[in-house]
């Protein structure tokens, strides 16, 4: 990847939502371990922090088969209680904005990168961009323009030092469909080694449906 230096320190911002709604407008799945082994091979790759809101209150959530496999390999998750309640459509809804978060760890963290990867289209990212710049860091946006509508807001394009599309990303993160899927008990979680051993298909998707981020 060009707009990476070999000697970079990188990290990697992932909003999970919004990089859910990308990569499903564009008819893939990420595989997640070739997603981060790509980026670790185009220089050092740091940390990759994966945010998302959680439904606390039920008994099982569909995202965690998805956070339990991240955990366990190598992507440190970062998470809030999410609020549910049902739209005036009588329509289960979601709502966790995890952009505060994101600011925040970005602008401390950013002395200690060269490089900071955001995967998400939000354009309330400009300022912080610009902020995390100024104190001397690069910052890559990877989201989409080849959605309809577009992913990635016009000024958070123009703010950023790289834009990547997801889309011409695909041959080299998504993930290979298979028909069966297999869940994984809390016992063998610490087994995983491959990402085909997971799947985060209809479950995440059952919750990002539902979920309602002003930034999509």
């Amino acid at each position: 990847m060009k707009t990476i230096q070999s000697t970079d320190k990188v990290a990697l911002f992932i909003d999970g939502a919004n990089l859910h709604a990308a990569v499903r407008a564009l008819g893939f799945e990420i595989d997640f371990q070739k997603m981060r082994a790509m980026f670790a091979s185009n220089g050092t790759l740091v940390r990759a922090y994966y945010y998302t809101a959680l439904v606390e209150d039920q008994e099982f959530s569909p995202l965690k088969p998805l956070i339990d496999w991240l955990e366990y390999n190598g992507y440190s998750l970062v998470t809030k209680p999410a609020k549910e309640f049902t739209d005036p459509q009588g329509r289960r809804r979601i709502k966790g904005n995890m952009d505060i978060e994101i600011a925040v760890d970005m602008l401390e963290m950013a002395p200690q990168f060269d490089h900071i990867i955001l995967f998400s289209g939000d354009g309330d990212f400009r300022c912080l961009i610009a902020a995390v710049q100024r104190k001397g860091c690069q910052v890559t946006v990877v989201s989409s323009v080849r959605t309809s509508p577009s992913m990635v807001a016009d000024e958070l394009r123009r703010q950023c030092d790289t834009f990547i599309d997801l889309a011409d990303l695909k041959k080299d993160i998504a993930r290979a469909r298979k028909g069966g899927q297999r869940e994984n008990t809390d016992e063998d979680r610490n087994d995983i080694k491959n990402s085909d051993d997971f799947e985060d298909g209809d479950e995440d998707d059952e919750f990002y449906e539902a979920y309602e981020d002003e930034s999509l």
